[in-house]
């Protein structure tokens, strides 16, 4: 969520901390799962399915693994070094809010 984004990049930059941050919710969810929730919340269709052989030409491999495979990030360095609390945990209380 933005308002997540944004409260760990002050930290950050009130601590003049160093290094890499992921800044992402307590819930990794693969595309599948998240982008037709995203889609019933905004109140669009469901997303259609694309095959994965058709979809490698289309958009290439690293997108499609991506897509397939991905799983998220650990935000634990964020939280620790930081001391970064989210105000939106879930992916699906973020989506909620801003399209409600």
């Amino acid at each position: 969520h933005l308002d997540d984004a944004a409260s760990a990049t002050v930290l950050a930059v009130e601590q003049k901390a160093r290094g890499v941050f992921n800044i992402v919710d307590d819930e990794p969810a693969p595309v599948s799962e998240w982008l037709p929730y995203l889609a019933a919340c905004a109140g669009a269709k469901r997303p259609m399915r694309v095959p994965t052989w058709l979809a490698r030409p289309l958009a290439g491999e690293m997108v499609v693994m991506m897509m397939t495979e991905g799983r998220g990030f650990s935000n634990a360095k964020a939280k620790r070094e930081l001391g970064w609390e989210l105000r939106y945990p879930s992916w699906r209380q973020g989506f909620k809010e801003e399209l409600a």
